[in-house]
């Protein structure tokens, strides 16, 4: 993770009239010469890349020259220049159904990828609907490049039709953004922002597009995207932060590796692994870290904090030495600070020095990339840590507090089961988005997950309407041989249903499962438990019949009430080459367990609703 971008300027480094410009420049211009066809704002050039002749083309030129090869999109006035340019590039645009959808797509395209996911939006409206997804992207630290088209530049400040302050907007919730104010230059400011959201900790950044910038005329293309000279993340740990840690770890008679997020992000899983099974160190992830360490390894513990695994939260109460690695200790996975990791000194890994002690104390700081900070600690290791009660005592709370369920034939459809059929019906590299509640619990908890990016959902932001975007932005990033499943639920799927529309005019093979029980069932799981059952706002009574919706919009639907029902309708559903969905009605009444209640102690978790 890094510390928030504060380049010194908005203007790019990079000036247009460098050596290194001119030879594209020379290219562009044989290639025009040759009867290229030409839109509006720009041409193909040569090796299928925009010829450079506005401010429009230059954006998409820089976007072509980042390697850019899907984005996502709604149209609009202020940002139509931009389009035209992108008339004749090969970069691949998802027209969405909501400005939403499109950055929720663009931020999964990023998770699954490992590269910045690109989303557009016109001005007003228009980009303002990307705040939500922007903001998702934020407190995730997911990789992404919003462009949005603005009035042009002698009517900002003027109350123009569709005008919206969108950098002053965005500025709390970007890494950093740009208001573009010439077009010589703006193409050289997209591959800044693109690069800078890749790099160090990272996250999302947005380039504000005047329109008179976009329509202008200009001939430089842009330079090779990169980021201020004066950004520099850490990446090597300092060697006597990386000594002390390693002498608390040699020390250690219960140590715990926390993988977060930042393990994935990072690209550190390799390190991660080979640190975990070199030194014998029992391994918890956070909800972001899911498929940074397989699940079905003898060390790992699966995910901890407020629906984490019984034995990953005994095994945070109980060690007495922690090496987190990539996390932000967020309130979800730590419960109350007074009761998390009581008897443990905290070694911190974090590439953003803002993340170390802003939660919890770290007793030994250790600030750097992951996965060099992981090999430095490697080798600095003396001896490995005398684990192995531990391990066993580990290994004891799995078979205490084992992740199982009733499941009664003459019951409802219990929830768990669905999930454990897709997972079964699924290769073992199949990614799965979520929207946000109780069905992104249940599949957090019962699918197992054996691969990074594979696992791809809203965390620090809780944003339900994620999941179905999110599959359609994960599609477009997958390997052709990867499944694709958005485990939704009613209330999820209903905020950005317009989507299915996206997926059946893209023909993708993805597959929606919806975990139905007619309920915000998080928000009525609570109002059981801590408002005394008044269940009010919470019941979805009224919902449509999904699979016939499904069909409505072009998709194919099934409904699956029955235990016997499920296998064949996940086999055909996931062997069907396009968007199906599958409406499972199940138990309206089943809560998600383990279960810390907020602020609580990780070690006191719930199994039912009477220990609450």
């Amino acid at each position: 993770m890094s510390e928030r971008a504060t380049p010194e300027t908005d203007t790019p480094e990079t000036e247009t009239d460098e050596p290194d410009a001119a030879p594209d420049a020379d290219a562009d211009a044989d290639a025009d010469a040759e009867g290229t066809p030409t839109s509006a704002t720009g041409a193909t050039g040569t090796a299928g890349r925009t010829q450079v002749t506005s401010g429009a083309s230059a954006v998409v030129r820089a976007l072509e020259e980042a390697g850019v090869e899907a984005m996502f999109g709604v149209q609009g006035g202020a940002i139509m220049p931009v389009y035209d340019a992108l008339y004749s590039s090969e970069i691949h645009h998802v027209a969405m159904g909501h400005e939403q959808g499109a950055a929720h797509a663009a931020d999964a395209f990023g998770v699954v990828r490992g590269e910045p996911g690109v989303c557009l939006a016109t001005s007003g409206p228009g980009a303002t609907n990307l705040v939500t997804g922007i903001a998702d992207a934020s407190m995730d630290s997911d990789a992404m490049l919003a462009l949005t088209g603005q009035v042009p530049t002698d009517m900002v400040g003027s109350d123009a039709f569709q005008e919206t302050d969108t950098t002053g907007v965005t500025a709390p919730i970007t890494k950093h953004n740009y208001f573009a104010g010439d077009s010589r230059t703006v193409g050289d400011t997209v591959g800044e922002a693109f690069a800078l959201a890749r790099e160090g900790r990272p996250g999302p950044t947005l380039v504000d597009l005047p329109k008179d910038v976009t329509l202008g005329e200009t001939d430089a293309p842009p330079g090779p995207a990169r980021t201020p000279d004066s950004y520099r993340p850490a990446t090597e740990a300092d060697e006597a932060e990386i000594a002390a840690a390693a002498r608390a770890i040699e020390r250690a008679e219960k140590p715990l590796l926390l993988f977060g997020g930042g393990v994935i992000k990072g690209n550190a899983t390799d390190e991660a692994r080979a640190f975990a099974r070199d030194h014998g160190i029992p391994v918890v992830t956070t909800m972001p870290g899911i498929g940074s360490f397989p699940e079905d390894d003898d060390l790992c513990l699966s995910w901890a904090g407020m629906h984490g695994t019984g034995y990953a939260n005994m095994a945070i109460t109980h060690t007495d030495c922690l090496i987190a690695i990539g996390t932000r200790f967020d309130d979800r996975l730590t419960g109350g600070i007074d009761t998390f990791a009581p008897e443990a000194e905290v070694v911190h890994v974090d590439i953003d020095p803002a993340e170390i002690s802003k939660n919890v104390h770290a007793d030994y700081p250790v600030i750097g990339d992951a996965g060099t900070a992981l090999e430095q600690l490697d080798e600095a290791m003396e001896r490995d840590p005398d684990a192995r009660e531990w391990r066993e005592q580990c290994a004891t709370w799995k078979d205490e507090y084992p992740m199982d369920y009733a499941a009664p034939e003459d019951e409802p459809l219990k929830p768990q089961f669905v999930v454990e059929a897709l997972d079964a019906a699924t290769s073992d590299r199949a990614i799965v988005t979520t929207g946000v509640g109780q069905h992104q619990m249940w599949a957090a908890q019962y699918w197992t997950y054996r691969h990074p990016r594979t696992w791809v959902s809203s965390h620090g932001l809780g944003t339900m309407g994620y999941g179905l975007p999110a599959a359609i932005g994960a599609r477009f990033a997958a390997d052709d041989d990867q499944e694709v499943v958005c485990v939704d639920g009613d209330g999820s799927f209903l905020m950005t249903i317009q989507e299915l529309s996206v997926a059946v005019r893209e023909n993708l093979d993805i597959t929606v499962a919806v975990l139905n029980n007619e309920y915000i069932g998080m928000v009525r799981q609570w109002q059981d438990a801590f408002y005394e059952g008044r269940r009010m706002a919470a019941e979805y009574e009224w919902c449509p019949e999904f699979d016939k919706l499904a069909e409505a919009f072009g998709a194919k639907g099934w409904a699956v009430e029955e235990y016997d029902g499920v296998a064949d309708a996940v086999e055909e559903a996931v062997a069907y080459d396009g968007p199906s969905v599958i409406d499972f009605r199940i138990d309206p009444e089943e809560n998600v367990y383990p279960m810390v209640p907020s602020g609580g102690a990780n070690g006191r978790f719930a199994l039912h609703e009477d220990q609450l």
